[in-house]
């Protein structure tokens, strides 16, 4: 009797464990899925964030409604994003909305912190200012951060361009293929070129989709290559020996750079030299004997 009860429960227990496997195998799936891999986890989660449309580029695009602005000043700021490498619509909605969201932060940031417990009007006007410039200096920074990769990447591009046009490319296929080869080791550059050969494929003359490269980067050492490429263009002359030549003059360019920048050394150690190194040592120096000199004076004066 014993035994009948024994294996009546060791059945119902196995068929209960069976049917729980079965209906409750996609949970358990995700838990060992979980276990095994945690990064599955907040991917899912990251997924389920953006589907809900949470983000914070979406709540600082709620401010910018705030500001008054005219199209000619949106353009600019548009161009301004463009060479900081920010193409998408929303970045002049987001550019905006910081402008607002910046100053209110930190004038909040003020007064939790308990600055301006004392009457400190003008620290409110200080963050609120502060605040309102500090994107503009930001995308100020940016756009000379991106030009100065794309002046160190151009001859390395330039050379690249040489070795598929003498490989028997034309310029066309010689840049797609430079915008491959370039993508990881200078990814500005590569997206520059990238933006060309877009423009090219739309239906655009090889010149205009050129000039408009100089125009959205602003870079010096660009507007000469695209000088050159169009003036060699015009008057048929072989574009592999103008670009090695181009290639050359600016790596000359750049050696006499780093060669100015050395000899302006001298004169820029002086600050530091007066400030910082000559009265450590006259401390070191005079110290001594000004200790020296003021114990004799004591035992003259004694005495």
């Amino acid at each position: 009797m014993d035994t009948g009860i024994v294996a009546f429960c060791l059945v119902f227990v196995v068929l209960a464990g069976a049917g729980m496997l079965l209906f409750n195998r996609g949970s358990m799936h995700k838990q060992l899925s979980t276990a095994i891999n945690p990064t599955a986890k907040k991917a899912s989660m990251l997924s389920s964030i953006q589907q809900s449309g949470f983000s914070v580029s979406s709540v600082v695009k709620q401010f910018e409604r705030v500001l008054p602005r005219s199209e000619k000043e949106t353009g600019v700021v548009q161009q301004r994003l463009i060479r900081a490498g920010y193409r998408k619509d929303t970045a002049v909605k987001i550019f905006y909305g910081t402008k607002v969201f910046v100053p209110l932060s930190l004038a909040v940031l003020v007064f939790i912190s308990g600055f301006a417990s004392d009457g400190g009007f003008m620290l409110y006007i200080g963050a609120l200012g502060l605040g309102f410039l500090a994107p503009d200096f930001w995308l100020g920074h940016q756009i000379k951060k991106r030009q100065a990769r794309l002046r160190r990447s151009l001859p390395d591009v330039l050379d690249l361009l040489v070795v598929c046009i003498e490989a028997g490319l034309s310029l066309d296929q010689a840049t797609i293929r430079t915008t491959h080869e370039l993508n990881y080791a200078h990814p500005a550059i590569s997206d520059e070129l990238s933006m060309v050969v877009l423009e090219q494929r739309a239906g655009r003359p090889r010149t205009e989709a050129w000039k408009h490269l100089a125009e959205r980067t602003d870079v010096d050492n660009l507007r000469n290559l695209v000088t050159v490429l169009v003036q060699s263009e015009q008057f048929g002359t072989s574009i592999a020996k103008t670009l090695r030549t181009h290639s050359d003059t600016l790596r000359t360019q750049r050696i006499q750079k780093v060669e100015e920048m050395a000899a302006k050394t001298t004169v820029k150690l002086i600050f530091p030299l007066v400030l910082f190194i000559f009265p450590s040592l006259f401390v070191v120096v005079l110290g001594p004997a000004f200790i020296m000199m003021q114990e004799s004076f004591k035992e003259f004066f004694n005495h």
